[in-house]
């Protein structure tokens, strides 16, 4: 086994946990994972993403839900238009992207290149939103109001953003259902784990039918990452996951600068 595979299966497992500890963000490294240290082209690493984060975010989702921190009916709300987004992102607007898109003083934008940096710019904004300092949350007694249209629309977005880039959109997903369905922040974060497991494993499908996956591989590498979230949600007893979020955040922008040099420099 070649290094770089030795160090991408333990990016895996750091998925997972940052996963766990923080409840979004560890996606947001799958697919320079796969696509710089296990050599897949991006439009497979976007839909192998899709499912380590769909599968491994259903088991953070399910110890969320044990310790009754999932809104249920805001998730259905906010998953409905989501996974219908995400799957029709990844079927139909994925596979109509050109090759080649166009050029600029004799470099060319291919589809591989454009994938990349829009990923980098999606990594640009949640490092923003994790590097921001957050007001406290409401407490969990506090009554949840709902705005279901802003919702629904939110819903669509980060579907369409999530087909396109293949992360889960945890840093979107949290500020929508804290701002617009008034939930607490812990809340929050168990109910995106919910929505963001519901809508990656759907939008997949859509690439089932498109590409050849290698389920041996595929299978090894989110059993990791599962691992690690199970670890993380374990630990957040002892480490307060929004004291790591900010270095996080650090280290996301960095990757996302660096992302961008690669793929244009």
């Amino acid at each position: 086994m070649e290094l770089n595979q030795i160090l991408g299966y333990i990016g895996a497992l750091v998925v997972g946990l940052v996963l766990g500890l923080i409840g979004g963000g560890g996606s947001i490294l799958t697919v320079p994972i796969l696509v710089y240290l296990i050599g897949l082209n991006p439009v497979t690493a976007t839909a192998y993403s899709l499912f380590v984060v769909g599968t491994t975010s259903l088991f953070g989702a399910f110890q969320n839900y044990r310790n009754k921190m999932v809104d249920l009916r805001t998730a259905i709300v906010f998953s409905i238009p989501a996974f219908i987004a995400v799957y029709l992102t990844r079927r139909y607007l994925v596979p109509a992207i050109p090759d080649s898109l166009f050029t600029i003083f004799d470099f060319e934008i291919t589809k591989n290149i454009f994938i990349m940096i829009f990923f980098a710019i999606i990594m640009l904004l949640a490092s923003i939103s994790m590097i921001k300092t957050k007001k406290k949350g409401n407490s969990i007694e506090q009554e949840i109001e709902y705005n279901i249209p802003l919702i629904i629309v939110e819903g669509v977005i980060v579907g369409v953003l999530t087909g396109i880039v293949g992360a889960g959109g945890g840093f979107l997903i949290i500020p929508a259902l804290v701002l617009l369905a008034k939930l607490p922040m812990k809340l929050a974060v168990g109910t995106s784990l919910v929505i963001i497991s519901a809508k990656s494993l759907i939008g997949f499908l859509g690439d089932v039918q498109n590409l050849a996956i290698d389920w041996t591989f595929l299978i090894i590498f989110t059993l990791l990452s599962i691992i690690g979230i199970l670890i993380g949600v374990y630990t957040t007893k002892f480490i307060s996951g929004e004291k790591l979020k900010k270095g996080f955040g650090w280290f996301t922008l960095l990757m996302a600068l660096y992302i961008i040099y690669k793929e244009l420099f």
